[in-house]
């Protein structure tokens, strides 16, 4: 994640954004001419942070706003400041969810997406509980893709993800797959090479829309954090990317 805390202390949200702004159109700038021209999303992460703060970043065009714990959505989204000044907010779940508190998540205002659904058991739950809510839209969900294999972090082996999109696709009638997410290992030494856990979604989405027949450009990838968030940009992907930055 791109921490800004102090910068938007000391110099203000609008000025945050600003700079990580710049540094994802630099980095877009990088990107192999052969590549399609389609814009990163970057979605900044308020977890922690005030009402008032998401309010500002809105003011300045930020839409779209991803947080890691139920009850905290719930309360910042159903804040009547937030509902009345930002109508057009997009929430994003980007935290371990479990099954008992999938009916919590869905009654949050102006849920967008789920990034991190990471077995057949809870896209079933998230399905079924979407469904009562009589929505006219389905739910966008992303697969969570354990690519470090690191046991600290939650989501799928990379061998299993294939089922469990066939899965939504095919029994969760209120769920959209729209792409995959890794959050990946911590303080890979770009000197060295391209971040593996990049490459292995990437490799992955290859796998997925071949075996399923969907078109590239419909699976999106959500990855890059503080320290990596433009080399995630400058990774040959040819698709959307979903960067995740504090505000």
């Amino acid at each position: 994640m791109w921490r800004a805390g102090s910068m938007s202390a000391e110099l203000g949200v609008g000025f945050a954004l600003r700079a990580v702004n710049e540094r994802v159109q630099q980095a877009v700038a990088r990107r192999p001419r052969d590549l399609p021209a389609i814009q990163p999303r970057l979605v900044a992460v308020s977890k922690t942070k005030p009402a008032d703060m998401v309010i500002e970043a809105y003011s300045h065009g930020q839409r779209t706003f991803g947080e890691n714990y139920v009850q905290e959505l719930l309360e910042k989204a159903s804040n009547p400041k937030i509902l009345s000044l930002c109508p057009e907010i997009k929430w994003h779940f980007i935290g371990h969810l479990q099954k008992q508190n999938v009916n919590k998540l869905m009654a949050v205002p102006n849920l967008f997406m789920l990034e991190t659904v990471d077995s057949v058991k809870l896209a079933d739950k998230v399905n079924s509980s979407w469904q009562k809510k009589s929505s006219p839209e389905r739910l966008k969900v992303m697969v969570q893709v354990n690519t470090s294999g690191e046991e600290s972090k939650h989501g799928l082996l990379p061998s299993e993800t294939v089922v469990v999109v066939e899965h939504i696709n095919a029994k969760c009638p209120s769920l959209e797959f729209v792409g995959l997410m890794t959050i990946g290992s911590f303080g890979h030494d770009l000197s060295q090479g391209p971040n593996p856990d990049f490459q292995v979604l990437l490799s992955l989405r290859e796998e997925l829309c071949k075996k399923l027949s969907i078109p590239t450009e419909q699976v999106e990838l959500s990855m890059g954090m503080s320290m990596d968030f433009q080399h995630a940009v400058s990774v040959p992907l040819g698709a959307f990317i979903h960067l995740k930055g504090r505000v």
